[in-house]
């Protein structure tokens, strides 16, 4: 084979010879470049040793554009004449440059969700489908019979006592806020105190101790909304019994705390959720002083309530929010006559706190100025005005009560002149003051009112003008 072959390329050499000599010089290459293009786009003719070379560059080069012309059809690649490779440039509106497209082509549906929407991850069915309840199979090898009668319920861990204290801390703390005694019956309801359960009046007198007047008003009725729904008359007994033997730590942060257990102690037993012989099961056998003065201070106030009539249910008293607002106006002005009497600032100020009425404080100031305009003293005049400016600078009372409180006056001066008729001239001279002190400001003392002097001319006095006294 190998040996015919050599023939065939001896004697194709010799005629290429003999057809190269024929040609002139100046048109040979031509010739044969024409012939050489020829015989490779057309049927495959052998040709002469120094063009196969370029022939199979050529061929490799076709059979590398036409591998690639599936994947780069859009480029519109060519060949060039000296057998580089050629790219077009696409347009962007090209029919081309929609194979970048994911959106189907087949032409087909109308652009509605697949199965109805039924279809994708988290999909369990077309909107308002109702699914039937699942057969058991009961060929399955996972069936276990035992299970057809099987109960599931939600089980609550009961607390232990750390988390007991987180736990019950805020509620009763947001108790104080609110006032709401069944939120707190419905919440601790949701937990399982276990054996917890008789700390939770422990812990409620424990954090009103520290707590305002009002505050242990809220833990005293509290007690008695949750001793007959959530907890029993057992659970606040063994609460108090474990306050009295821990009134020894109490006393270091709260000094009050025996005579404030004393009053937990008498109300509870007035409002029936302890026993009445709860005090006498500890006489002669107390050892802890504390408990001793808590345990006497409840007697005395059982028995003052008994002899005297001494409402034990208002022991505490009523929070500020929560009294009524005649019963608010009889105590300011009680402190202020009080106030006039002794000349105690520092007193003044612990009473007023006390109230617990910071929205109100606009009432104490009206009460004030409304004093001064009728004691028509000067003693009277400087001590309220000391008083204005000792709960100014100790910001008991705020700017803007203090200007509710002149503004209320302003107004109602027209009637409050009918009972004081210089209380016009009185109310200048109070609010100059308090300027120069520096108890309101400018704007507030150019608001207020004065009345008109008019003059006339009297016929029994000659002509002359008189100026209307007060």
């Amino acid at each position: 084979f190998w040996v015919a072959l050599m023939q065939i390329l001896n004697i194709l050499e010799n005629k290429a010879g003999d057809l190269r000599d024929s040609f002139p010089s100046g048109d040979e290459d031509n010739t044969f470049t024409g012939n050489v293009d020829n015989e490779i786009n057309g049927n495959w003719i052998l040709a002469p040793t120094g063009s196969i070379h370029e022939a199979r560059l050529k061929a490799k080069v076709k059979r590398r554009l036409r591998k690639n012309s599936s994947r780069d059809s859009g480029r519109g690649d060519s060949l060039s004449d000296n057998g580089d490779v050629v790219r077009a440039v696409v347009p962007p509106t090209s029919p081309k440059g929609k194979l970048l497209n994911r959106r189907s082509r087949m032409g087909k549906g109308r652009g509605l969700p697949k199965k109805g929407g039924a279809g994708g991850k988290g999909v369990w069915g077309t909107p308002g489908q109702v699914y039937d309840e699942d057969k058991v199979d009961f060929k399955d090898p996972n069936y276990d019979a035992e299970q057809e009668n099987c109960i599931y319920e939600t089980v609550v861990l009961p607390l232990d006592e750390e988390t007991f204290e987180k736990t019950v801390t805020p509620i009763v703390q947001e108790y104080f806020e609110h006032g709401d005694a069944n939120e707190v019956a419905e919440l601790l309801a949701e937990l399982n105190l276990g054996s917890m359960r008789g700390d939770v009046p422990m812990l409620a007198v424990s954090l009103a101790l520290e707590a305002k007047a009002s505050h242990r008003e809220l833990t005293s009725r509290l007690l008695s909304e949750l001793c007959e729904c959530v907890l029993t008359a057992a659970d606040v007994e063994a609460s108090f019994h474990k306050l009295l033997k821990e009134l020894p730590d109490l006393v270091l942060d709260t000094p009050g705390a025996p005579q404030m257990l004393g009053q937990f102690i008498a109300r509870a037993v007035a409002d029936n959720i302890l026993p009445k012989s709860f005090i006498d099961g500890y006489k002669g056998r107390v050892d802890c002083e504390y408990a001793r003065a808590a345990l006497d201070r409840a007697a005395v106030l059982l028995r003052m309530s008994r002899w005297t009539g001494l409402r034990i249910d208002s022991l505490w008293g009523s929070g500020g929010g929560q009294r009524p607002v005649n019963q608010l106006i009889k105590e300011v002005n009680l402190l202020l006559k009080e106030y006039l009497l002794s000349g105690d600032t520092v007193e003044a100020e612990r009473c007023l706190r006390e109230l617990e009425v910071p929205h109100f404080h606009h009432e104490f100031v009206y009460e004030a100025v409304i004093m001064v305009l009728e004691s028509k003293g000067n003693r009277t005049l400087q001590m309220i005005l000391q008083l204005l400016k000792s709960f100014c600078a100790s910001t008991v009372i705020t700017v803007d009560q203090l200007r509710r409180g002149f503004e209320r006056v302003y107004l109602d001066m027209a009637d409050l002149s009918i009972d004081v008729p210089c209380a016009y001239s009185l109310l200048e001279q109070f609010v100059e003051q308090s300027f120069d002190a520096g108890v309101i400001n400018k704007k507030l003392r150019d608001l207020c009112p004065c009345r008109g002097r008019k003059r006339f001319i009297s016929e029994g006095d000659g002509g002359r003008l008189k100026l209307e006294s007060c």
